[in-house]
């Protein structure tokens, strides 16, 4: 994978009609908001959403104001169109209402349009939302796919009675749901391969899930990946953020919009999911 790679990737998106592009200055410390920044002026900055998020160790009210001011710049953008607050302050040192009242001030100044969370719970989102004055918490990025769920429970059904959109993240359970691993064939890269998801134990499960995805994609004339975001786009005021870095990969990804899994495929899918057994991850 090279840089260009994954400029060619965002520029085939945005040819398909995807135009949300998110990343966050704690990827590649602030290299990833440099390659989006190449891939906008490429694509023309009209055409393209840019989310951005500010880490999580800069949740201080100046730092956010600079940690803002630093992503605009590696971005190559007078406004990011939503940012987002990476996560909560894991030690609780740093008062959320410090972080928010940076984040309405860089609304204010028309610096961001939107302001948007990540990996927030409940009550996170409800202090969050109780300090703005002016504006609102408009998403909440978080962790789900067929496989995961545990955001069910209460950030979804939170979420939906409030209009905050959810972006769903690691939507294909890092390559779980692509059809590619068994078993017997797993990933080997770092990142993945302490990853519980792919123990024996679970790749044995997850294999009865992808068998299901497997049939409904053929009646269908689409891949495996592609039902399991549609089923994601199924849940209203949901979006997928898949990754992609290479032109081909936004292709798969594009494939997944434009038709709609019906209530019954649906039902298949959450059935065989209710049937298995996963140990936690």
């Amino acid at each position: 994978m090279t840089d260009e790679n994954c400029v060619q990737a965002i520029v085939r998106s945005a040819e398909l009609g995807v135009n949300l592009v998110d990343t966050a200055e704690a990827y590649g410390n602030g290299h990833s908001e440099e390659v989006v920044g190449r891939a906008v002026r490429e694509v023309g900055r009209e055409r393209v959403v840019v989310a951005t998020k500010v880490h999580g160790g800069h949740l201080r009210y100046d730092d956010v104001v600079r940690a803002c001011d630093m992503s605009l710049s590696r971005l190559g953008v007078k406004q990011i169109d939503l940012y987002q607050v990476h996560w909560p302050d894991p030690w609780q040192q740093i008062p959320l209402r410090n972080t928010m009242r940076a984040m309405e001030k860089l609304h204010e100044e028309g610096k961001i349009r939107a302001i948007g969370v990540s990996n927030f719970a409940v009550r996170d989102l409800e202090e969050a939302r109780s300090v703005l004055s002016h504006t609102d918490v408009v998403s909440n990025q978080v962790r789900y796919s067929i496989l995961q769920r545990q955001i069910e429970e209460e950030v979804v059904p939170y979420c939906k009675r409030e209009s905050v959109t959810v972006l769903a993240y690691s939507p294909l359970a890092q390559g779980a749901l692509s059809g590619k691993y068994t078993e017997d064939s797993k990933p080997s890269d770092d990142v993945r391969k302490g990853n519980k998801l792919f123990s024996d134990r679970n790749m044995v499960e997850v294999s009865k899930v992808i068998g299901v995805l497997a049939d409904v994609a053929s009646r269908r004339g689409k891949t495996i990946p592609q039902v399991a975001l549609n089923w994601i786009i199924s849940h209203p005021g949901t979006v997928p953020i898949p990754g992609a870095k290479r032109a081909e990969q936004a292709e798969e990804n594009a494939g997944a919009a434009g038709w709609t899994l019906s209530p019954q495929e649906i039902k298949e899918i959450d059935a065989i999911y209710s049937s298995i057994s996963l140990d936690y991850f």
